[in-house]
């Protein structure tokens, strides 16, 4: 059993641009959901008891949707970086008192996923490896290089062995053995990936596992983050659409079609017709408004006639 997990919360969230001006990109609502709440209840169904999250932009607002130091009781801690971001080897060290001293795992916080970690956490112990990188065959960019007879990966983007394949899409889980930790230079800023690669040139044991069963969906722009609503409905632990939280207020007169999501203290107004929508809490959508496939964040009021269309603060410095 592997006990904690490493949730990568401390993104800057840009490709979704004014989206994540107000919330970090793991706070994103995806079906009136936290999007990193779906991270969690994965990780305590695969029994995970202690979860870690890095912060850094608008890290504020994780206090908002986690006041306590649990979730759903597991211990849940949260670290934050500043004043720049650490990437992903920096953040580990950054958080290395708190793993335990015992195999963790390492989860995006920004994809939703179905895999089987189970699976993952038992080729990790059998293979002996050091850390197991978990890949699918397709979804998205093939830049690892894997051997699947011998367990290892042998290139990661070109860096190592260009001609190696053949080559798979990481999704962003990684099983980790605690003397990685003692590879990442001390209080630096650096990715897992340059780390990997010496790891490959040394023969050290970086092995993988492709896991096609189940979803996988990365939320890093806003086509993927409209496209994952459209699908929602192959997880059984969702609802089905549209979406319209309890404290929400719409206008009996209004008209929610599609994959809509209304959020907490929203307000739809009367003869507003909305189609592929997600408002997010406390937004407003005037009387008489006619929106399709629009965003609505935090506290904005949106009304007329839009289409494709993201209400939303400008984004700000980061």
């Amino acid at each position: 059993m592997i006990r904690t997990a490493f949730v990568l919360g401390a993104g800057l969230g840009t490709r979704l641009k004014a989206l994540t001006a107000s919330r970090p990109k793991p706070l994103i609502p995806v079906a009136n959901l936290p999007l990193i709440e779906f991270a969690f209840q994965h990780l305590l169904a695969a029994g995970v008891q202690r979860l870690v999250v890095n912060t850094h932009w608008r890290a504020e607002r994780y206090a908002e949707f986690f006041p306590q130091p649990e979730y759903r009781g597991a211990a849940l801690t949260f670290r934050h970086e500043a004043p720049e971001v650490l990437e992903t080897a920096g953040g580990l060290w950054n958080v290395r008192d708190l793993l335990g001293g015992e195999p963790f795992l390492v989860y995006n916080g920004d994809i939703l996923t179905t895999l089987d970690l189970r699976a993952a956490i038992t080729a990790h112990e059998a293979a002996g490896n050091e850390v197991t990188m978990v890949l699918r065959s397709s979804g998205g960019p093939l830049q690892v290089a894997f051997d699947p007879g011998s367990g290892r990966v042998l290139d990661i983007g070109g860096r190592v062995d260009a001609a190696a394949g053949p080559r798979f899409l990481f999704s962003g889980i990684y099983v980790v053995d605690p003397e990685f930790i003692a590879r990442i230079p001390p209080t630096e800023k650096i990715s897992v990936v340059p780390i990997f690669c010496e790891m490959i040139r040394a023969g050290a044991k970086l092995g993988g596992i492709v896991l096609d069963d189940g979803v996988w969906w990365d939320l890093g722009n806003r086509e993927n983050y409209l496209a994952v609503h459209r699908e929602l409905h192959v997880l059984p632990q969702v609802p089905s659409a549209p979406w319209i939280h309890p404290e929400a207020k719409v206008d009996p007169d209004a008209q929610l079609t599609g994959f809509t999501a209304i959020g907490r203290g929203a307000e739809i107004g009367a003869g507003a017709r909305l189609h592929d929508c997600l408002i997010w809490n406390d937004a407003h959508v005037a009387p008489g408004a006619a929106l399709e496939r629009c965003i609505v964040t935090d506290g904005t009021a949106a009304g007329g006639k839009a289409s494709d269309f993201d209400f939303a603060p400008a984004p700000a410095p980061r």
